[in-house]
């Protein structure tokens, strides 16, 4: 299966990479030889549903170890368990589902955070505030979260992610659930992300690639079928056409791309 790659220029030094990784549940394959890099700013992982981009984000939280080849993650690679405990401080993962404990304040909630990321006692109070500020829930820190909206729940979810000031974001399917108002807001918010540490987002949705990634991997049965810019991957349907000008880059030319790597009869992403 040819995989397409962008010809533009590698970049930044990439922040996490995994190199010929292969996972296996049972006799069924979540990742066959998978090799890609991730620089700063924002890549989504696009997919259907079992593609294996929830299998790779948990390799890059060092969740899970690969069958065969290597995760590197801050210029380390990810083994020993020494090594891969101090990595795991300089991460930060935002589920797709997370549990808390409803009669948690939102403040209190963060700071438990902060405590299994082992972020320093005296620093927990003020690192939740600050990572409650960035995702504009400061006003709410002395509200349940038992009693939050589910847009809310998120952004908390973000902060979660952030108390401990990583050096990488592993967020999956973060706007599954929200209304198109708050999925809007959502996307601001993890752009901004995106301008301060490297940050690996899962998804089917198109529309949150166009609006929120630098680059973009494409998964399927897991295999990478393309790794390049967003707009690389919204130019595949029209390469041979001369008279083609700038692709659009929008929620239907991220889809027409897909579609042209997985074929219209593959399931929808």
């Amino acid at each position: 299966m040819t995989t397409h790659h962008s010809t533009a220029a590698a970049g930044s030094q990439p922040v996490a990479a995994v190199a010929g990784v292969t996972v296996r549940y049972g006799t069924t394959i979540a990742l066959d030889d998978v090799s890609l890099t991730f620089p700063p700013g924002v890549t989504g992982l696009l997919g259907p549903n079992g593609a294996g981009k929830s299998t790779l984000l948990s390799l890059l939280s060092t969740a899970r170890t690969p069958r065969s080849g290597t995760v590197t993650l801050l210029g380390e690679q990810a083994s020993g368990r020494a090594r891969v405990q101090r990595l795991r401080r300089r991460i930060g993962v935002l589920p797709q589902s997370f549990g808390f404990y409803p009669r948690f304040t939102v403040q209190e909630f963060t700071e438990y955070a902060a405590w299994l990321r082992k972020v320093p006692a005296a620093q927990r109070r003020r690192r939740a505030a600050e990572a409650l500020r960035l995702v504009q829930m400061e006003q709410h820190a002395g509200r349940r979260m038992g009693a939050l909206s589910g847009g809310m729940l998120r952004r908390v979810g973000i902060a979660q992610a952030m108390v401990n000031e990583p050096s990488l974001v592993l967020l999956d399917e973060p706007t599954v659930g929200l209304d198109p108002a708050q999925r809007v807001g959502f996307r601001g918010l993890i752009k901004e992300l995106g301008d301060r540490c490297a940050v690996v987002m899962s998804t089917h949705l198109a529309e949150d690639v166009a609006h929120v990634c630098d680059r973009v991997a494409v998964l399927l049965e897991g295999t990478v079928r393309f790794t390049g810019t967003v707009a690389d991957l919204c130019a595949l349907p029209a390469r041979g056409d001369s008279g083609a000008g700038e692709p659009n880059v929008d929620g239907a030319a991220v889809e027409a791309g897909y579609l042209h790597l997985a074929g219209t009869e593959a399931a929808a992403i």
